[in-house]
């Protein structure tokens, strides 16, 4: 018996050793017989990557479990896994996933398979290897159903089918219009992107403003906050494109106000508030517009961030302002930024030729980016800033003199010159005063800025900037939703209580021994 147990344990301890030690083998106390020859190594096949159809039914999975269970983030993930896959996207996966997603019998599968491009189906992506657990989704859903118009819209923008993606949008939106579910909001305000992008690239937009404005009214009639941000910003742009800079202000102002959802819907509103308010003369809200909105851009939209920073210098130097060499440094931004550097160094000399010159060089490019207004307004300021430079450096100076320094071309330069510093002495650009008599203009001593309440003023700006930053941070951490309202049920009630008794008595007990 004692042989047979040690025999077992023998037996036993290599499968217990395997199990501790399985990439190291075995320990080196342990005996064997005889070295057995090591096994060829066996080439495990790497098994190749899932298939962008087999992507594409994940995500309808997600978008099923979130239309089920109401939860809009898994329609807001779907989304997102969406974009990702965009560049794999072909015709023959597109097909394949309406046949999977939408029932054959259904009018939107005969109208999204109609829109699609007829390709060979040589080019879809095969799934070779398909998993062992197959993948089955609920047809019918109405989240689905638009998922799939909102994939066919997408694919027939991206393949340039601007006039397959418009009739494909506007039967979606017809077919929006029916639906009030919150888990279709995600999906709709996309759709509702596109459905403008497509009209835009176009030169149809002023078609559908109408339509906008009866979306919009319905997204605020249904609490779709979602809608109503991206429905309004669609809107200023509709008006922004046509010039219609009061329409855009009075639909602004009178729009319901709610706490934004999305950081690149709320950036998008700063653009446009901030052109709205810089073609209204209110730089220094427009400034502070434009700023924030290239701060809470993300870095991989570098294209609005430099349309962010383009109107940003104008009304910095609109303003009296000289932005930071840094500013036309950022990266991936210095090529861009090369005709608004040259016209800052420009308005920063005070060269009224140089500015007239540097104007004249970069018009297309001023006009591409719709800033060509508002640099002919600087114009006045090239000219104060050259005679603020002229009072700074002489105490006395003809107005001939100045005239001529400022490189005025007119009828008159002197009487253009003498209206011209008569403004800045009145706006307080300068500190001087005009010597009609003589014609001169006589400067006065520079004071002490320390003595005024310019540094208060200052340091008063930023500190309310901080907090600012501050306040908006708090309110964009995520916590769970009624956390500090969360009802307790009648068993835990009774729990509580019972715990709270036990506890008074035991203090009361401690207080007796005590005495």
């Amino acid at each position: 018996m004692a042989s047979q147990g040690t025999k077992k344990k023998e037996l036993r301890t290599p499968t217990i050793l395997r199990t501790l030690f399985p990439a190291a083998g075995m320990p080196e106390d342990v005996q064997m017989s005889e070295p057995q020859p090591a096994a060829p190594p066996t080439a495990v096949a790497a098994a190749p990557p899932p298939s962008t159809l087999h992507h594409l039914k994940e995500i309808a999975s997600v978008i099923e479990a979130g239309s089920l269970s109401k939860e809009v983030r898994r329609i807001s993930r779907a989304v997102r896994l969406t974009v990702a896959l965009r560049r794999r996207l072909a015709a023959g996966d597109v097909s394949a996933f309406l046949a999977f997603a939408l029932p054959a019998s259904g009018e939107a599968y005969a109208r999204l398979t109609f829109l699609l491009p007829k390709e060979d189906e040589t080019e879809m992506d095969v799934d070779a290897t398909a998993p062992a657990t197959q993948i089955s989704i609920k047809q019918g859903l109405p989240e689905i159903e638009i998922y799939c118009c909102l994939l066919v819209l997408i694919f027939l923008i991206d393949q340039k089918k601007y006039d397959e993606a418009k009739s494909c949008a506007t039967a979606t939106i017809a077919r929006l219009k029916t639906l009030n579910r919150r888990t279709v909001d995600v999906l709709a305000s996309r759709l509702y992107f596109y459905y403008s992008y497509v009209h835009e690239i176009t030169n149809s937009l002023a078609e559908i403003r109408g339509n906008l404005l009866g979306l919009h009214r319905m997204a605020t009639l249904h609490h779709d906050e979602l809608g109503q941000e991206t429905l309004l910003n669609l809107l200023l742009r509709n008006y922004l494109h046509y010039n219609l800079f009061d329409q855009a202000e009075k639909l602004r102002s009178k729009a319901p106000r709610f706490e934004a959802h999305s950081n690149q819907q709320f950036c998008r509103y700063l653009f446009y508030l901030g052109k709205i308010r810089t073609i209204q003369l209110e730089y220094t809200d427009a400034k502070e517009s434009l700023l924030q909105a290239a701060r809470k851009a993300p870095m991989a939209a570098r294209g609005f961030r430099i349309q962010c920073n383009k109107w940003a210098i104008i009304v910095r130097l609109l303003l009296g302002e000289i932005p930071e060499r840094t500013v036309f440094m950022q990266k991936g931004m210095k090529e861009a930024l090369i005709p608004y550097f040259e016209l800052t160094n420009a308005v920063r000399i005070g060269d009224l030729e140089l500015f007239r010159a540097v104007a004249d060089k970069f018009a297309s490019t001023f006009s591409a980016d719709r800033t060509h207004n508002l640099i002919v307004r600087l114009r006045h300021n090239v000219i104060r800033t050259g005679l603020r430079n002229i009072s700074l450096s002489y105490s006395r100076i003809s107005l001939a003199d100045i005239a001529k320094k400022l490189r005025l071309v007119s009828a008159d330069p002197v009487a253009d010159a003498e209206s011209i510093i008569s403004k800045a002495i009145r706006d307080g650009a300068i500190d001087a005063t005009i010597d009609h008599s003589n014609g001169w203009m006589v400067s006065k001593e520079t004071g002490d800025v320390y003595s005024t309440n310019e540094p208060q003023a200052a340091f008063n700006s930023r500190i309310a900037f901080c907090l600012n930053m501050h306040n908006e941070a708090v309110k964009a951490m995520r916590f769970p939703p009624n956390s500090h309202k969360e009802k307790e049920s009648a068993e835990k009630r009774r729990e509580r209580l019972q715990q709270e008794e036990e506890l008074a008595k035991h203090m009361a007990e401690e207080d007796d021994d005590d005495f």
